[in-house]
């Protein structure tokens, strides 16, 4: 199926329409076959009919005033049969079998044994005009005269098939009549889809394919603008809200969009006034704090109050940090990212030159680039701080950037590898840097850009941690 509104209604359309099609074609070619039927049978009933008048009339005649009978049919001319009397039966090439064919025959065979009894010898079949053969010589048409055959036996430039009825009236003596096959039931063939109705499908499908995918188009661009506001959100500033047009359902998803937007760009607002009222108001009573423990005499209990104090100002540091790292207000731009790698291993050239590797190769990504640019960074120093080296290696896929950060650490025990994103927890206590915020940090800016974190320990030892980012 195709990822887009816009060709799966195309190709649910066009299934639609195809077995509408299929089922009214075929519902209407049942219906017109039967109708051809219909008429062929009747056409070929009353030729049969009149094959059997004429044949009665024969047999009522003396032996000797036939011929003299046939003489006077071929000079007057214009009559519906060739009519001939042979010695002999004569053998012709037949058209090939169909069901039409059949049934025809069938009916001609009832009508005659019907008229002239069950026990004459008869023989019917149907002939090509240019296998049809005349006479006890066994002439082609175009042998004869035209006033003796050509008006019964041709209609150009159709050439229908010819009915040839032998019906044996004496012994040596056999009743030749052949007939074309009239108009408009020239055929014996099964009729196929007239080339109307395909004509009239594609000329449907041509222009309702457009006009759909045009009118599909103009109801999906709210969807797309709504898609494009909602992955480069911004809430640093006041953008307009977004213009609500379209169907009913589109206006009421962009209302619910524009209103989200505003709830959640007040409760930022707010976010942020909390935050800076709480710094405030905890700095100025832990600087009085200080002062006071100055004042005091008693040096082991000024030196706990200190380190009490440090730890409270070290808690609201960390608690500020942690918000401000994660933050949101950044807005959407494109970011080279392997530009951005490459310049973080540089910045560890001084130390050691292999130190920090990049690898592979990546387009730009569209994200927040203060924020990526956090996020990558807390990844490789959290690599060189606990694994001496980060060998970064980037992967560009269709719909994702994939960068893998391995080291050469102790690596993290299994059951400890789904806490290490918590806050202010360090596997490392006795080391000192660090406040245990960088991989959650890290963690949360990917899932902000609809992307993920993952860990594994490597076989070899170290630690290997996937970024994913999720292209839009």
């Amino acid at each position: 199926m195709p990822s887009s509104l816009l060709g799966r209604v195309l190709l649910l359309t066009l299934l639609a329409m195809a077995c509408a099609q299929i089922i009214s074609s075929a519902a209407w070619v049942a219906t017109y076959r039967a109708q051809q039927e219909e008429g062929l049978v009747a056409t070929t009933r009353n030729l049969a009919q009149s094959a059997a008048a004429t044949a009665q009339f024969f047999n009522s005649l003396p032996q000797e005033y036939r011929h003299i009978v046939l003489d006077q049919l071929r000079d007057m001319g214009g009559t519906r049969f060739f009519v001939s009397l042979n010695s002999k039966r004569i053998d012709m090439r037949p058209v090939p079998d169909t069901g039409r064919k059949q049934l025809v025959m069938e009916e001609v065979r009832a009508v005659l044994r019907q008229r002239l009894g069950n026990q004459i010898n008869l023989h019917v079949d149907f002939v090509h005009p240019d296998d049809l053969r005349i006479l006890n010589t066994e002439l082609p048409l175009d042998a004869l005269p035209r006033s003796w055959a050509h008006y019964a036996l041709t209609l150009e430039p159709l050439n229908p098939p010819v009915l040839v009825t032998q019906i044996e009236v004496d012994e040596d003596e056999w009743l030749y009549l052949a007939a074309a096959m009239p108009a408009p039931f020239v055929s014996l063939e099964e009729e196929e889809i007239p080339g109307q109705q395909i004509l009239f499908v594609v000329v449907m499908i041509s222009i309702l394919f457009p006009v759909l995918a045009w009118l599909i188009r103009q109801q999906t661009r709210p969807l797309r603008k709504l898609a494009k506001a909602a992955r480069d959100l911004q809430l640093d500033d006041n953008p307009p809200p977004l213009s609500e047009q379209g169907s009913a359902e589109i206006v009421a998803v962009t209302r619910s969009f524009n209103s989200m937007r505003q709830r959640l760009q007040s409760y930022i607002n707010d976010r942020d006034q909390l935050f800076r009222a709480i710094s405030h108001d905890l700095k100025t009573p832990i600087t009085r704090l200080r002062l006071r423990v100055d004042l005091i005499d008693d040096e082991p209990m000024r030196e706990r109050l200190e380190a009490d104090l440090q730890e409270l100002e070290l808690l609201v540091k960390n608690a500020l940090q942690s918000v401000k790292e994660t933050d949101i207000h950044e807005n959407v731009e494109w970011v080279d990212l392997e530009r951005l790698l490459r310049g973080m291993a540089e910045a560890y050239q001084g130390e050691d030159q292999h130190r920090v590797t990049v690898e592979g190769h990546c387009r730009p990504y569209r994200g927040k680039p203060l924020a990526l640019k956090r996020c990558l960074g807390n990844l490789v120093d959290n690599a060189v701080k606990y694994g001496h080296v980060a060998r970064v290696r980037l992967e560009d896929e269709p719909g994702r950037v994939m960068i893998h950060v391995e080291d050469e650490g102790e690596g993290v025990p299994e059951d400890q590898l789904s806490r290490i994103f918590e806050p202010y927890y360090r596997l490392h206590t006795s080391q000192r840097q660090g406040h245990g915020l960088g991989l959650g940090i890290a963690r949360d800016i990917a899932r902000s850009h609809g992307g993920e974190l993952a860990t594994a320990n490597r076989p070899e030892g170290g630690l290997h941690v996937t970024l994913t980012l999720v292209r839009h």
